[in-house]
């Protein structure tokens, strides 16, 4: 299972890398790797701003549908358009071409209250 050591993770699965003043989000390896074989991406949320922990979207996979979380308050300023063509990307790359949206985050200090890698790594291995 693949963790990068710099990125910030949710206890939803998103994990978050920021470029910037924007916040690059994904679901996480462990994520996509329980739902299955990715088969559409649902996000209609570009240009709203959303509080932590709204959903932004949803996933759909062979076997289930799960919501998508925002990992941080802010504007969803893009989503990955590639995916409305190739959803299996976030299987193949979940956090290089998989990535799902980018946030023009509005509080900064909510990335205080996300996990490290060694903090998910101790949460999916439970």
């Amino acid at each position: 299972m693949n963790i990068p050591e710099d990125l910030k993770y949710t206890k939803e699965h998103e994990w978050v890398k920021m470029e910037g003043d924007m916040a690059v989000v994904g679901i996480t390896d462990y994520a996509q790797g329980e739902l299955g074989d990715v088969v559409f991406v649902e996000i209609e949320t570009v240009g709203e701003t959303l509080e932590k922990d709204e959903t932004f979207g949803t996933v759909e996979a062979v076997k289930t549908v799960s919501d998508l979380f925002m990992p941080l308050s802010g504007e969803v300023a893009e989503k990955n358009d590639a995916l409305d063509d190739e959803p299996e990307s976030i299987n193949k790359d979940p956090y290089g071409a998989g990535w799902m949206i980018k946030i023009k985050a509005s509080d900064l200090s909510e990335l205080d209250g996300l996990l490290d890698a060694e903090a998910y790594k101790g949460l999916v291995e439970e």
